[in-house]
C-alpha cells in the first residue's frame, strides 16, 4: 500500500471514476491518506460523487507520473466517517480545513476496500498489488 499511496501523493491530481446509472463519470481528486491500514479519500455528501458511490461503491482511480508510468486503482468505497478519520484527514492536508471541520456533517471519508492497484509503463509492462 505504501507504494500506491506515495505514487498518488507524488502525482498530485488523480482521477476518480464512478458510475451514474449506466454513464461513467470522472473527476479530479487530490486528497489521499493512509488511515488504520487503509487507503482513504475524502469528499462531501452534497456532491454527486458521494451519491454515486453510495448507489454503486465500485470506483477506479488513474494517474500518470512525469516519467510516463501510470497507475490504475480499482476498489469498493466503504465510508468510514468518524471524528477521528476527519481529524486524521485534516492533519494530513490542513488546507481541507478551509472547507471542512471535524464537526462538519457534510465532510466524508471513504476507504478503498477490495482494492487492487496496477502499475504500468510505456514498455507495456505491468504489475499488480492487492491492497
Amino acid at each position: 500500500m505504501d507504494e500506491v499511496l506515495q505514487f498518488l501523493k507524488d502525482n498530485h491530481v488523480f482521477y476518480l471514476a464512478t458510475v451514474d446509472g449506466s454513464t461513467p463519470k470522472v473527476r479530479p481528486f487530490g486528497f489521499v491518506m493512509e488511515y488504520k491500514g487503509k487507503l482513504c479519500f475524502s469528499t462531501n455528501n452534497q456532491k454527486d460523487v458521494y451519491k454515486q458511490l453510495k448507489a454503486n461503491p465500485k470506483f477506479e482511480i488513474s494517474t500518470t507520473s512525469q516519467t510516463a508510468e501510470w497507475l490504475r486503482l480499482k476498489g469498493k468505497a466503504t465510508f468510514i466517517t468518524t471524528e477521528d478519520s476527519k481529524r486524521a484527514a485534516l492533519d494530513v492536508m490542513p488546507s481541507l480545513g478551509k472547507m471542512y471541520s471535524v464537526g462538519d456533517p457534510i465532510f466524508q471519508i471513504f476507504c478503498a476496500d477490495e482494492a487492487e492497484a496496477t502499475f504500468y509503463n510505456m514498455k507495456g509492462e505491468s504489475r499488480t498489488i492487492k491492497l
